[in-house]
């Protein structure tokens, strides 16, 4: 089936069918034949996009969902350690004996190992199953996670956080770039930002567990992190096994001959049957070029100018999130000083509940009005600012406190905008290694922004703790506000240089050719019979 052969209505009316569709949900063919029926079978096929729509929903939302919330926890809770058990000097940094540059390499090393092996991880899911790639880093991340409860010296920690940091390379895009063989490019704002939700309950419900795991403190002779540690990591394992099963791979008919390594992946049923298969590949045929990559496509991604201004975008509110994320607890610790470690992990909570909100409020409105993605990543970035403004300079404790909450309210849709607009700009002109080298590349070098916000401000940054982090703080929103303008120059870029048009567009343009076509012949037929009466 293809829409080409479909009796087409006028794109204002196709808007309107649509958003009826997907608002109500409805997937009844019945409840919706009455409507427009001079074109019924195109309602229908419009209906049957919603089907498969819902049916890939249904597949992968799950999946990349639970994944995306334990790979988060285990990435952040190390933030949490750093505070829990202080009355019981069982602190992460007191019980190995960590100093100030210890907790920063530490902190800063995961990242490096991101950027370092992003790239060429996220390449090597362009080769094989993605399903059975990232149930590989799912599990490995879970084997690292667990190990850290058995830390006892700082040589350990710093070696594990590496070792972390490599084991997650590639996850993130990965998941971005998995997103892009369901869906077109236009359309993963909403998408991504809904399995991003992820982190931010993760890191949501992290705070709130930590308190719990302080009361667990010398059980078995395990600190309140080490059970931390050992019990997300032994869950991410299971799941990262139980992904081998439970997320599908690439959407095709059916599956390849089976040699060499992938006769020990699990063989699946083909997830779509043939119609379905018709109807999605009509949907993506427009974005989706699948063929065998080489070192010369990749290339082309890398001297594509459009490439790095979504780096220094992403660098600025990755740098800021992740700061946030991981000195959360120090930051507030050093609003109020008598806060206890347990109010410290319950205050952390509301943070990413503000994240959330955002991301709900922001992404479905970036998705509906794609073309001006520089004002939806744009306005949030200063809300982020102001965020960071009031947890410096306000007067009050709480005050400052809800300057914490209006920064998570910003920090949100700012890395699922960035993500999907990096698929919307490189997948239409460079096809599938596109999407993969370009994500990961953006993904990966923006991170050094994590990297200097580890390493250089908060714990890093010893002279800074007298002045309650105030040149921490301002330095992260000199960060961001290099994110917007940076934002700028992407969008005059992208409009300067021009994008492939989408099937949407292309098919906008030809009815409108052949609208004026029509209208000139009639006008023509007016005019021939005029001139004859």
């Amino acid at each position: 089936m293809d829409l080409d052969d479909i009796p087409q209505p006028n794109p204002a009316r196709l808007s309107k069918i649509y958003r009826y569709i997907c608002l109500r949900g409805r997937e009844r063919k019945d409840l919706l034949t009455p409507l427009l029926t001079e074109n019924s079978t195109f309602v229908s096929s419009l209906v049957s996009y919603h089907c498969i729509s819902v049916q890939k929903a249904r597949l992968t939302f799950s999946a990349l969902w639970c994944l995306y919330f334990l790979t988060s926890a285990i990435r952040s809770n190390v933030g949490l350690a750093l505070t829990m058990n202080s009355s019981e000097h069982d602190t992460l940094i007191e019980y190995l004996g960590l100093t100030s540059h210890d907790t920063s390499l530490g902190l800063a090393l995961y990242y490096v190992g991101y950027v370092v092996f992003d790239v060429p991880f996220n390449l090597i899911m362009t080769r094989i199953a993605p399903h059975a790639w990232i149930s590989r880093v799912v599990t490995t991340i879970g084997i690292v996670g667990a190990c850290m409860a058995a830390m006892k010296a700082a040589w350990s920690f710093i070696f594990l956080r590496l070792l972390l940091g490599i084991m997650t390379a590639g996850l993130w895009p990965g998941m971005a770039y998995y997103l892009t063989l369901w869906y077109p490019p236009h359309r993963c704002a909403q998408r991504i930002g809904f399995y991003f939700t992820a982190a931010q309950i993760s890191a949501a419900v992290v705070g709130l567990v930590s308190a719990g795991f302080q009361y667990m403190n010398m059980e078995k002779g395990l600190t309140g992190f080490a059970w931390m540690f050992l019990i997300y990591g032994l869950v991410t394992i299971v799941v990262g096994i139980a992904l081998l099963w439970w997320l599908p791979d690439r959407p095709n008919l059916g599956q390849g001959p089976r040699a060499g390594l992938r006769r020990l992946i699990p063989q699946q049923r083909p997830v779509l049957d043939e119609e379905d298969f018709k109807l999605h590949f009509a949907d993506m045929k427009a974005t989706y070029v699948a063929h065998a990559w080489t070192l010369k496509d990749i290339v082309k991604v890398l001297l594509d100018v459009r490439l790095y201004p979504l780096v220094l975008m992403y660098f600025g509110v990755v740098g800021t999130g992740i700061g946030l994320q991981n000195f959360a607890t120090v930051i507030i610790k050093s609003i109020n000083p008598s806060w206890s470690s347990v109010d410290l992990s319950l205050l952390t909570a509301p943070i990413w509940i503000c994240d959330l909100i955002g991301i709900l409020i922001v992404t479905p409105l970036s998705d509906r009005f794609h073309n001006h993605r520089a004002i939806f990543f744009s306005g949030p970035s200063l809300i982020i600012i102001a965020g960071l403004i009031v947890t410096t300079y306000a007067p009050t404790h709480w005050s400052r406190y809800a300057g914490l909450l209006i920064t998570g309210l910003g920090l949100g849709p700012t890395v699922p905008i960035c993500m999907t607009w990096t698929a919307e700009i490189f997948q239409p002109r460079h096809g599938e290694v596109g999407t993969a080298v370009a994500t990961a590349v953006v993904s990966g070098l923006g991170n050094l922004g994590s990297v200097a916000t580890t390493y250089a401000l908060y714990s890093g940054w010893p002279a800074d703790v007298k002045r309650g982090y105030r040149y921490s703080n301002m330095v992260m929103l000199a960060m961001v506000g290099n994110s917007i303008l940076f934002a700028a120059v992407c969008s005059l870029l992208r409009r300067a240089l021009g994008d492939p048009m989408t099937r949407e567009q292309q098919w906008a343009q030809q009815h409108s050719v052949q609208q004026n076509r029509e209208e000139e012949e009639e006008n023509a037929a007016k005019q021939a019979e005029e001139m004859y009466f």
